[in-house]
């Protein structure tokens, strides 16, 4: 046996001592925790241990880092958050660009994912006939999944920039340019749209896994009666797709809520505060701001951790559902 044959034996031989002790101490049950807590460690390290922190700073004020150094301010970063005359007017609250980032977060998170959701579904059923090319078109569509959100960023700005491939095209053919991303308006439209391009793949993969697990004998049978397509889809196929629907409703909720780098990097959060989101306004406050107030990012990271933590709950309920 040769000398790097001889070193790997030993390494992999050298966990069956303790393992045995293990065997010989421990019962079944408690076997299996001796299994798991090299990864309860690391996820308690870099998930349950940040968690508190967050908690920390999020209770307590000042600028400096060191949470030995932060006094305790209780619930006052909060307050200071939620403190509005008027909640639906956010030029009324103590903290504008926090509510700035919360009604622009609820605008986009209806536009997106209502349209995500419509267009998923509408290109799913497309791709699920026979159509000719079929195979390209699914891999054309889940492609841009495939993409780092700041290259797909990257993308679009080179295209929608003042110079860009878009306004190129409409000078080509006689119209004017436009700033794209320095109207409010605009900035905010692409950032819908730029959202939808590049995740709709991946919720009409999901979509078309559903439509495929319909039985075909459902399908030749409502053809045999000369059902009408949009009745056949109405009474049909969305009642046989909607756990599939609930599952992209809900996951596409949870990445709305959260998002950041796509917009971050195409507009920066302008013109003004037409593109700032939640996210992008903790982020501003605890590391972008000259003056870092870590216990109002923490505050406002918690209030989103709700949101998601209400609809992670809501997924786990429907799963239970569609399991049950």
């Amino acid at each position: 046996m040769n000398p790097i044959s001889t070193l790997f034996a030993f390494l992999m031989n050298l966990p069956e001592r303790p393992m045995r002790w293990a065997q010989g101490r421990l019962s079944k049950g408690r076997l299996g925790w001796v299994f798991v807590a090299p990864n309860l460690a690391v996820f308690a390290l870099f998930t349950f241990l940040p968690i508190a922190f967050d908690i920390h700073y999020a209770l307590t004020g000042g600028t400096n880092l060191l949470p030995s150094q932060r006094p305790y301010v209780g619930a006052e970063n909060f307050a200071s958050l939620l403190d509005c005359t008027d909640h639906f007017d956010a030029n009324t609250c103590h903290r504008d660009l926090f509510w700035h980032g919360v009604w622009n977060t609820l605008r986009f998170v209806v536009f997106q994912v209502g349209l995500m959701l419509a267009f998923s579904l509408l290109t799913a059923i497309v791709l699920n006939r026979k159509i000719i090319g079929r195979s390209f078109f699914r891999a054309a569509f889940f492609y841009p999944v495939l993409l780092s959100p700041v290259v797909v960023a990257l993308i679009w700005k080179w295209i929608l920039q003042r110079e860009g491939l878009l306004n190129a095209a409409m000078i080509g053919v006689g119209a004017e340019p436009t700033n794209w991303l320095l109207d409010p308006h605009w900035a905010f439209f692409w950032s819908v749209f730029v959202s939808i391009w590049a995740h709709m793949g991946f919720y009409t993969l999901i979509l078309l896994a559903g439509l495929q697990a319909i039985p075909a004998e459902i399908n030749e049978a409502s053809q045999m009666d000369a059902t009408p397509p949009w009745r056949h889809f109405r009474r049909i196929t969305l009642p046989l797709l909607m756990p599939n629907v609930m599952v992209v409703l809900v996951l596409g909720l949870i990445r709305a809520v959260q998002v950041f780098d796509e917009v971050y990097v195409l507009t920066g959060g302008g013109p003004g505060s037409a593109t700032v989101f939640v996210v992008q306004y903790i982020y501003k406050t605890g590391f972008a701001d000259q003056i870092r107030q870590y216990g109002l990012a923490a505050a406002a990271s918690l209030l989103l951790a709700g949101v998601l933590l209400v609809l992670t709950l809501a997924q786990m309920k429907g799963s239970q559902k569609k399991n049950g």
